[in-house]
This record gives C-alpha cells, sequence and structure tokens, in this order.
C-alpha cells in the first residue's frame, strides 16, 4: 500500500479547459478545488494519455519543452507556458523501480511536457513551481502491463510525491459531438457506474478487483465508450500504484458526457493547512 497521494483525473478535450469552454466548467472547478484538498507535492509524477513508447519511458530533462499536440484551436493554445522544472533523480528512481520489477524502462532527456500534463497542473499548481516527470504508456496497451507498472512504482521512494493518472474514463471522440441520446448516455453511465463499483466495492479482494480491471473489456459497453484504451489505462497505472479501493470519486459532466476522477489519499500525508 503506497504512501503517496494519488489522483487520476479525467482531463478534458484538448486544451478546452484552459480556453473557459463551458462544456469543461465543471471539470476547472473540480481541478482547483482538488488542488486544495490535498497537501502540496514536493514533485509530481504524471502518467498521460498522450503519450505511448515501446518501452516504459520517463522524461528526464532538467527543463521539459512544451508539447502543443492537438490541432484545429485558436492561436493562444500555441503559446500556453507550464516552466515547471523536471527532476532527473525522481526519473531514475522511476527507472529503477520499474526495471527491480522486471519491467524494461529508458529514460528520455529530450522529450517535452504533453498536454495531458499541462493543461490540469494549469489549473491546480498555476505557479508552474513544482517538479514534474512524465511516464509513458506502453504502446501494447495492455491492461494487466500497466497495472504492473503501477504496482512496481509502490517501491518509489520520495516524500510527499503526487502521482496523477491523466486520462478520460470516457473517451469516444465521435460520441462527444453526436446527438447526446437516451441510448448513449444509458452507456456512458453504465460504464462509470462499473469502474466506481469496481474500485470501490469492499466486498472484492484486492486480486478480485485487479481481475476486473484486467478484463474491462469484457464489461459491457466498454468499447463505446473506449473505443482505444490509452485514456483508460492510466487509471490501471493508478490502482496498481494504490492497491486498495479509492478514497474519493467525483463525477462531472464533460462534453455532455459523464467522466470519473478518483482519489487515494496517502496513508501517511497530514491534511493540507
Amino acid at each position: 500500500m503506497s504512501n503517496f497521494n494519488i489522483a487520476f483525473i479525467s482531463h478534458g478535450g484538448g486544451p478546452m479547459p484552459l480556453l473557459d469552454d463551458p462544456h469543461h466548467s465543471e471539470l476547472v472547478v473540480y481541478l482547483k478545488s482538488l488542488a486544495s484538498k490535498l497537501v502540496r507535492p514536493s514533485a509530481i509524477l504524471v502518467i498521460s494519455a498522450h503519450w505511448e513508447e515501446s518501452v516504459a519511458t520517463i522524461t528526464a530533462g532538467p527543463h521539459p519543452k512544451m508539447i502543443y499536440d492537438y490541432s484545429g484551436f485558436p492561436p493562444a493554445s500555441y503559446q500556453l507556458q507550464y516552466p515547471s522544472p523536471g527532476e532527473t533523480a525522481l526519473a531514475q528512481q522511476v527507472q529503477s523501480a520499474l526495471q527491480r520489477s522486471g519491467i524494461e524502462a529508458k529514460l528520455d532527456s529530450q522529450r517535452g511536457y504533453d498536454h495531458g500534463m499541462f493543461v490540469p497542473l494549469t489549473l491546480m499548481y498555476p505557479e508552474a513551481d513544482i517538479p514534474v516527470i512524465q511516464l509513458s504508456l506502453v504502446n501494447t496497451l495492455d491492461a494487466a502491463q500497466h497495472l504492473n507498472i503501477g504496482k512496481a512504482l509502490q517501491a518509489l521512494n520520495h516524500d510527499n510525491l503526487l502521482v496523477i493518472g491523466s486520462g478520460f474514463s470516457f473517451h469516444n471522440m465521435r460520441a462527444f459531438f453526436a446527438p447526446n441520446t437516451e441510448n448513449s448516455q444509458l452507456k456512458n453511465k453504465k460504464f462509470e457506474h462499473w469502474l466506481q463499483t469496481t474500485l470501490s466495492d469492499k466486498q472484492l479482494t484486492e486480486a478480485m478487483r485487479t481481475q476486473a480491471m484486467t478484463d474491462w473489456l469484457s464489461t459491457p459497453n466498454a468499447r463505446y465508450c473506449h473505443p482505444r484504451e490509452e485514456h483508460l489505462l492510466p487509471l490501471h497505472v493508478c490502482y496498481g500504484l494504490a492497491g486498495r479501493p479509492y478514497d474519493e470519486h467525483q463525477n462531472v459532466t464533460i462534453l455532455n458526457k459523464q467522466s470519473s476522477s478518483f482519489v487515494w489519499r496517502s496513508q501517511t500525508a497530514s491534511s493540507p493547512s
């Protein structure tokens, strides 16, 4: 059981949460409030849905640049800056923790920050003065592999680390912009209910919960909510690290769809002052 604060967040569409988009207003309020409820971290590790590599890869540069990995947005969205420093020592710790568990991992000193990192952190910690590193997904997109990555991170020894899985509990791009029918709402709600129940039911053993998360594709409406799984897998890493039911859940409406965020609080950290 980890002693980190861990949060899986549904991060919204591209830079839209930073552009006063009304369909992201609930998310903006939530992310700002979440930061105020957590002890200020000494460093942040972000697992972003927007970075995939053939092996688990960690940003290791001291001053990562911005990656504007979206298109078709106003010019201001390509001028956003989040000059948070990297932390090479923490990146090396993450690499070592993964390797000790038999997971191939490498460092990347050139890779910058993608919007799965800088959009939510701009809302949570706008001063950009907390060191941040990112950890990639593995492009197999295998659920069990990402649960194991999370479990391996339990070996990290870093005081007051915040681990953020930045994804989206619903991520069907066509559905976001299609008519919001009763049937589409029902599919969305049923999958959200499954996620919430699976990650909270204290009647489940952790072996049973892990198996359910491994077999998530057998859940009705799974492929409707996730035609491709990259936005759900940061949640697998977060649960693998936490190894227990979540402490807090928040459901917000983003682009007319219900989306979840989950928090596992440190078992040793005190409340923020």
